[in-house]
């Protein structure tokens, strides 16, 4: 039963961790552009192939 417990603890500290990650991302702005990354590849420049 102390195991339960012990497991739910971690659990929330896990849990916790990962809160303060996601908030301190959407913050600092990472996810503020969210159409760019998904057209990117049309607007690539074709790069050169040389032989060697």
């Amino acid at each position: 039963m102390e195991i339960i417990a012990f497991l739910m603890g971690v659990s929330l500290l896990v849990a916790a961790f990962f809160l303060y990650a996601f908030i301190k991302s959407v913050k600092s702005g990472q996810y503020e552009d969210d159409y760019t990354p998904s057209v990117r590849m049309l607007f690539e420049d074709q790069q050169e192939e040389t032989n060697p």
